[in-house]
């Protein structure tokens, strides 16, 4: 956090300054107020008649007026500026932890899981910003008010020192005890704000399934467990806070009675020290609100931290691999694996096993294995979401791990079997393939993906709405969207993930056709669960339990392979 102190430090030194100017105003204000009803109100002439003397009562009063003004407009800047640095540096952090997020490998956000790191972007960040304000407002302001007061509170009256001592140490037992109980709660909280998070999440993105299957009275009942617990959590945070501010007015109030009843003697037999009782109250009560301050702004830090370590976590974190800095190495050339497996971090066993085999530039490779066999984890691998556990993959003569992340990126295109679509325009998510492609290409990958008829019907055609995850088309329109996304940036390297699967039989061959046509230099790699969708393609790998089984043509496998036997002969019927 020091660099985004640093960065306004400016703003917070005049902040400081400000609170300063605030801190003087306040403690003159009961040293003003006591000389004027000690030398003004409470004067006697020489015969010992009361007469005020309204010189002084003016004289003073002025000041008074004066110097609350000053302290007035202190205040009111200190507060602009405490928030302003607080929102400027809660969206500095914010977009840190955004471009560091996205510098994370597929694997990186699986471990943190999405749903939580929404949370500490949003949850966190405030909590941080709330601390912040607090710091700027209140952090030089409770040290000068607490030695200022306390100084000026013995100099009223010396022999009621131990008054001010009792109040301090009563004051600081009871914030020790209430920090002490408090501060392991904020992390349970932030761990419950992150489990309804998910669920929540979870429930809205799968609702359908929980429809389809009538989970809904399980799903409530196992929110309001959470809920539950989270509300139980709260109570007792807030019930410990509860009990501090009774005791801290009644530790000042008693401060203040017992204050009055040794100076009573005083004040009989001069009434000219009324006024300094009255000022030496007033110090009792800043020293304690100093401390009351302090406390809760020790408890607000205690939550705070937590969120501080959740966003350090985020921020300090390496990436589970890096990209070369390297931009001459290109993907439009052979790729080979050379004895690569591949092991995720939560699973015992290997999903792939030392797979070997090369794709020639230029080639259409079909992908085709049962349910479980790797096919989605081997291309995961070929677009670098994953780095090989053993082995490696080599575009060329170099490793891939060589490739810089811009070409990477530029060059390959790989399209899911289930879209996901941006909430925005046909034409953004479209663009989100290539950022500065033209109409005309646009148009060129709509039509190769056969979303350009159904575009075209709609009234805003490529500026037609698209809803929070395309929930406005159907599965194969957002198929095509996803496709044209794909080609519009005519990759080096096409990898389609299953990626016609809810297009109709005629579609799917006009866009078999459409990338023969229009991307014959591309590196093709087809997986699908439909032999038919991978039969025409130069080479065919067949995987079987994390293994390759055999490599070869469609021709070739149904003769040679007993695993492609068995999946063509049971898809024969249908296709």
């Amino acid at each position: 956090m020091k660099k985004y102190f640093k960065k306004h430090r400016i703003a917070i030194f005049i902040s400081v300054i400000m609170t300063a100017i605030l801190v003087v105003a306040m403690l003159l204000q009961p040293k003003l107020l006591a000389t004027i009803l000690n030398k003004g109100v409470n004067n006697v002439n020489a015969q010992g008649i009361p007469q005020p003397n309204l010189d002084i009562v003016n004289e003073y009063g002025f000041y008074l007026i004066i110097i609350a003004i000053v302290g007035l407009i202190a205040g009111i800047i200190n507060t602009i500026i405490s928030s302003q640095v607080a929102q400027t540096m809660g969206a500095e952090i914010r977009d840190d932890m955004f471009r560091k997020i996205q510098s994370f490998s597929y694997n990186d956000i699986e471990k943190f899981e999405a749903s939580k790191l929404v949370v500490r972007m949003t949850n966190d960040v405030n909590q941080v910003q709330q601390l912040i304000v607090m710091l700027l407002q209140q952090l030089i302001r409770i040290p000068l008010l607490f030695i200022g007061s306390f100084i000026l509170a013995f100099l009223v009256f010396p022999s009621l020192w131990w008054i001010i001592v009792v109040e301090i140490v009563l004051v600081f037992f009871i914030l020790a005890f209430i920090n002490g109980v408090t501060f392991p709660l904020f992390g349970k909280y932030q761990k419950l704000i992150d489990a309804i998070n998910a669920r929540v999440k979870d429930n809205f993105i799968g609702s359908r399934v929980v429809k389809s299957f009538v989970q809904e009275d399980y799903e409530i009942a196992e929110f309001q467990k959470q809920s539950t617990e989270l509300a139980k959590l709260t109570f007792s945070i807030g019930r410990n806070f509860s009990v501090t501010m009774p005791l801290f007015t009644f530790i000042g109030n008693m401060a203040v009675v017992v204050a009055i009843y040794f100076a009573a003697s005083n004040v009989a037999a001069d009434m000219s020290v009324l006024g300094d009782l009255i000022s030496y109250t007033n110090y009792l009560f800043m020293i304690m609100m100093s401390l009351i301050i302090g406390g809760f702004l020790m408890m607000m830090a205690g939550r705070a931290a937590v969120s501080i370590k959740r966003i350090n976590e985020i921020l300090d974190y390496e990436p589970s691999f890096s990209y070369s800095d390297d931009d001459t190495i290109t993907l439009a050339d052979d790729i080979t694996f050379e004895h690569v497996s591949f092991q995720y971090p939560s699973d015992p066993h290997p999903v792939l096993t030392d797979l070997n085999f090369t794709i020639k530039k230029g080639q259409t490779i079909g992908i085709v294995g049962a349910t479980g066999s790797g096919k989605s984890t081997l291309i995961s691998l070929m677009a670098r979401l994953f780095d090989p556990t053993e082995g490696q993959i080599k575009i060329g003569e170099n490793a891939l791990a060589d490739v810089s992340k811009k070409r990477l990126r530029n060059e390959l295109a790989i399209i899911l079997q289930r879209p996901f679509l941006f909430s925005g325009t046909i034409e953004k998510n479209i663009l989100d393939g290539k950022l500065d492609a033209t109409k005309e290409e646009i148009e060129e990958s709509a039509k190769i993906a056969q979303a350009y008829e159904f575009i075209r019907q709609l009234d805003n055609t490529y500026e037609a709405e698209v809803q929070q995850r395309g929930s406005n088309f159907s599965g194969g329109q957002k198929q095509r969207i996803s496709i044209a996304r794909g080609l519009v940036k005519k990759p080096a390297v096409l990898i389609m993930d299953d990626s016609t699967s809810a297009l109709d039989a005629k579609s799917e061959q006009l866009v078999r056709k459409g990338l023969e046509e229009n991307f014959d230099g591309t590196t093709k790699i087809i997986v699908s669960q439909k032999i038919s969708s991978v039969a025409y393609a130069d080479q065919i790998i067949v995987l079987d339990e994390g293994t390759i089984d055999s490599i070869g043509t469609h021709r070739e496998l149904v003769k040679t392979s007993k695993v492609y036997q068995e999946i063509y002969e049971s898809q024969k019927g249908r296709e």
